[in-house]
């Protein structure tokens, strides 16, 4: 009997890694120059940035995935790699065949970045390097530019804290089998084990020290990359992926690291070539240096347009300090959270969009959450609100630009929200000019809770904040023409692996009217024993956003 996508898709990913990984890996001695006599393939597959005419396929050689010195094992010699993809699942309808070469000074990583395919279609690509051939992944190239589009299903994820829990939403997640997916940063935590411990104890460790080095995020990348349901995630769509803060350092800003650190321009050069290392990757991604080109846009025919945005490499300096303050530099007009180059891309892009929806992938909160019930406001440094003249710029362009639907595409929070977006948030009454979705970690912050009603208490002075939920999970979207629907889906656990995955509300954003409507409300089955208070939300909030966001 013939397998379905579904099942060759997952298991050929899960398979691959049970067979060949050990946890954990003990150091490794120097890496040998002989022949591969280990699958290398542990890491998985991925494909990511898709155009009209092609995508990027990457894959990473890592028959010791854990090794300290970040090589993952292999000979410290070039590997040649070969390709194919195929109009099938079963490669019996060759489309390219080609030849890569996985080079130590790169971690043995490959990026094969194919052009002159047809729009609008599926592929299915896998891997060879001597003896051993890869899982098999499926990607798709974007439809036309000028394409009128029927549809999209896209998901969005962010913040997967390896130690919190098991990575099941990433699993939950393929067998939706989406198109496209988005990651909106902490792809990867920085920490050393017992650093960051949730309530209850972490049911994983990491391995290694806090990534520093070069090697370290190497090791760190690979451990992540093992995940069986990372890698099934990776393995079922093409992804589109932008850092936040811990893929280097919490809370970083530009050159400006948390805590003083004269190393942290080292560290952050090491970060960057890491993260080009395991992530799919155009050239126009590879780091020079401190620097990376990261924001840009992507192309869903004339449906959509995906501005992704890059809000910690070119920000200045969180003001007053991070965390809740109320703090005079966050209405400072010459500050700003994209850098000025950023912003002018952004702008430019939203006068000359003809897009039906223009959606903003970035990673902190974008609308007002000021925690404070009196008259002062008392706002997150780190999010959009410790830069409100930015905000103010991003919002009034879209505005006097006409932009048709414009959507923001929020991670960091670890908990799903939902809010209309103002040019005046201090006026309830002014028009709503906008909505922002925001995704719950993948794991970060372990379990969490349900909330009753789905309203977080700062809702009552925030009357824009639609949605709230603490649990750990991801946002399925469906994008026509006539509206996008928003899925928030959320698991009832994560430190216990093979949670089921719930559809815990559901709200649309209908065409040319901007704002939420909530469509349907399903509370977690037997939340009554989940519910979190209204003391317990406030505090975790400003907990995860001052310490680790």
């Amino acid at each position: 009997m013939p397998l379905s996508r579904r099942t060759l898709l997952l298991t050929s990913a899960a398979g691959a890694t049970a067979a060949t990984t050990v946890w954990p890996l003990a150091a490794t001695a120097a890496p040998y120059r002989g022949p591969l006599r280990t699958n290398p393939f542990t890491l998985g597959v991925a494909s990511g940035d898709p155009d009209p005419d092609g995508f990027v396929l990457w894959t990473r050689l890592a028959p010791d995935p854990l090794a300290e010195d970040g090589l993952g094992g292999m000979p410290y010699r070039n590997v040649i790699v070969t390709w194919e993809l195929a109009a099938d699942e079963r490669f019996r309808k060759i489309v390219r065949r080609g030849v890569a070469v996985a080079r130590p000074d790169h971690a043995h990583s490959v990026h094969v970045e194919l052009d002159g395919l047809s729009p609008g279609r599926e592929f299915f690509y896998r891997f060879h390097a001597e003896r051993h051939t890869s899982p098999v992944g499926r990607t798709r190239t974007a439809p036309h530019r000028s394409a009128q589009v029927a549809a999209l299903a896209m998901s969005f994820v962010s913040c997967s804290q390896y130690e919190h829990g098991y990575f099941t939403a990433y699993r939950r997640l393929a067998e939706d089998e989406p198109e496209l997916i988005l990651h909106l940063g902490d792809y990867q935590y920085e920490y050393k084990a017992g650093d960051y411990v949730i309530p209850g104890g972490n049911p994983r460790d990491h391995e290694g020290p806090e990534t520093v080095t070069l090697a370290n995020y190497r090791q760190r990348h690979a451990q992540y990359k093992t995940d069986p349901d990372l890698q099934a995630a990776h393995a079922v769509a093409p992804w589109a992926v932008v850092w936040d803060d811990h893929e280097a350092e919490n809370n970083w800003a530009d050159e400006v690291p948390e805590k003083p650190d004269p190393n942290f321009l080292v560290r952050r050069a090491a970060a960057f070539q890491a993260y080009y290392e395991n992530m799919p990757l155009r050239r126009t991604s590879i780091p020079r240096g401190i620097d990376m080109q990261l924001y840009r846009r992507l192309h869903w025919g004339r449906l959509a347009t995906f501005h992704m945005l890059d809000t910690r490499q070119y920000r200045d300096d969180q003001g007053c300090g991070d965390g809740y303050k109320d703090c005079p530099a966050a209405v400072d007009p010459a500050r700003s959270i994209t850098g000025a180059e950023q912003e002018k891309w952004l702008l430019d892009g939203f006068r000359r969009s003809t897009a039906r929806w223009d959606l903003l992938g970035q990673q902190v909160f974008f609308g007002q959450r000021d925690n404070n019930s009196g008259p002062a406001k008392v706002l997150s440094m780190d999010s959009w609100d410790g830069y409100q003249a930015s905000r103010d710029r991003i919002t009034r362009g879209w505005v006097d630009a006409g932009v048709r639907n414009p959507v923001v595409l929020t991670g960091d929070v670890h908990a799903h929200w939902a809010d209309e977006l103002k040019l005046n948030y201090d006026d309830p009454t002014s028009r709503t000019v906008g909505a922002e979705l925001v995704c719950s970690s993948i794991t970060s912050g372990g379990d969490g809770a349900d909330v009753a009603g789905g309203n977080h208490p700062w809702a009552a002075w925030n009357p824009h904040l639609r949605f709230y939920n603490n649990q750990r999970g991801y946002v399925r979207t469906t994008i026509t023409r006539d509206s996008l629907t928003a899925d928030f889906v959320t698991l009832p656990y994560v430190t216990r692996a093979g949670a089921p995955a719930h559809t815990r509300a559901t709200f649309v954003v209908e065409d040319r009217v901007p704002g939420l409507h909530l469509v349907a409300d399903n509370p977690t089955p037997a939340a009554s024993a989940l519910r979190s208070t209204g003391d317990d939300l406030g505090a975790e909030t400003v907990r995860q956003e001052t310490e680790r966001p």
